[in-house]
């Protein structure tokens, strides 16, 4: 009988080890939610690529998904709550208009990890993260003042929220430090990934005069508009070279691989990162890439020089003096914006005609 109950002690420790082997190879399950498809040239695709650089690394210690087209709003509840309920351990919601489903559905799943990016809300297992695209934004400005015949800008943009009007201004900031008398027209199309909307507002730029394009959505239609007509335009979140190559200034890309495999060897060691992160160029989270061999000397040599100055923190793009183009500072000498400031911008700098939509 003791010998018995012996071997069932050893039997039952060889299950209980064989099962915690089991589980420990068992892979961090991570998601990924999209308000785009992966096809888009543009936002969704570079998030694509930097989940795919995970599993290139890591390899057999992770299995990710993707759920692609997921509009923000009651559908990308829908569709987080599911993942979470699947087992995911790992969650990444992709788009701003995210924030409160994911911050709804984080509250039903305390043991989930929640990343969610450009937002500005947290809670104790939803971390927000971004990029400073700005930073290339302002640098696609220096190629635009120096290409530009016209002195006229065109900017597409989506949603009036602080993240897009700041690329407004920077891309503007950037084109007035080669020719002080550019001025950027705005037209906003209420979505981040409407290709039809997009060449319809880039049209309407180049016919009211502007020569050169940046775009705050999703899709390649705005470079490829502008091949159509015959002016420049830049990519922008992933290198849109392709698309439009007679057009293609530079590309404005995000770059997301890095981070995204950080999260996922935080989380394999027990530790998931918690802290908010808001990377730029010096961080390796974005860049100014595929520069038009054509573009002036005198160009490509600032672009160089002041993304070296960004890299090394010699230069802050929103830093005083500033006016905003109701002829009022908005940033006072010796003043830089701090990130929450930068984060809040509703207003337009001098040189950006019209105003914000709903700023007072």
């Amino acid at each position: 009988m003791k010998l018995f109950k012996k071997l069932l002690a050893v039997a039952a420790a060889a299950a209980l080890c064989g099962s915690l082997s089991a589980d420990a190879a068992d892979p961090l399950k991570m998601a990924f939610v999209y308000v785009g498809p992966v096809g888009d040239g543009g936002w969704t695709y570079a998030h694509d690529l930097g989940r795919k650089e995970v599993e290139k690394k890591l390899g057999a210690k992770v299995a990710t998904s993707i759920v692609e087209n997921v509009p923000e709003g009651a559908d990308a509840e829908r569709v987080i709550r599911d993942l979470a309920a699947k087992g995911n351990k790992v969650i990444f919601t992709t788009s701003f208009g995210y924030m409160e489903q994911t911050l709804k559905v984080a509250k039903t799943f305390p043991k989930v990890d929640f990343y969610h990016a450009t937002g500005f809300k947290s809670s104790p297992n939803v971390t927000i993260y971004n990029s400073r695209m700005y930073e290339p934004a302002y640098l696609a400005g220096v190629i635009a003042g120096h290409m530009s015949k016209k002195g006229v800008l065109g900017f597409v943009a989506s949603f009036p929220i602080p993240e897009v009007v700041r690329n407004i201004n920077a891309y503007t900031m950037g084109a007035r430090s080669v020719n002080p008398k550019i001025t950027t027209k705005v037209v906003w199309i209420s979505s981040w990934f409407d290709p039809s909307k997009e060449r319809a507002a880039a049209e309407t730029l180049i016919g009211q005069g502007a020569d050169v394009l940046l775009q705050n959505t999703d899709s390649s239609a705005v470079l490829q508009a502008a091949q159509d007509k015959g002016v420049y335009a830049f990519g922008w979140d992933s290198d849109m070279t392709a698309y439009g190559p007679k057009a293609h200034l530079a590309s404005c890309i995000e770059i997301w691989g890095g981070y995204y495999t950080s999260v996922a060897e935080a989380a394999l060691s027990g530790k998931p990162l918690k802290k908010a992160v808001w990377g730029g160029i010096k961080d390796g989270m974005n860049d100014l890439v595929s520069v038009n061999p054509a573009i002036p000397d005198a160009a490509k040599k600032m672009v160089a020089d002041k993304k070296a100055e960004i890299a090394a923190g010699k230069f802050a793009v929103f830093k005083g003096p500033l006016k905003g183009n109701e002829g009022k500072d908005v940033i006072p000498a010796g003043k830089t914006l701090t990130d929450k400031e930068i984060d809040s911008i509703n207003w337009y700098v001098e040189g950006v005609e019209g105003k914000v939509p709903g700023a007072k």
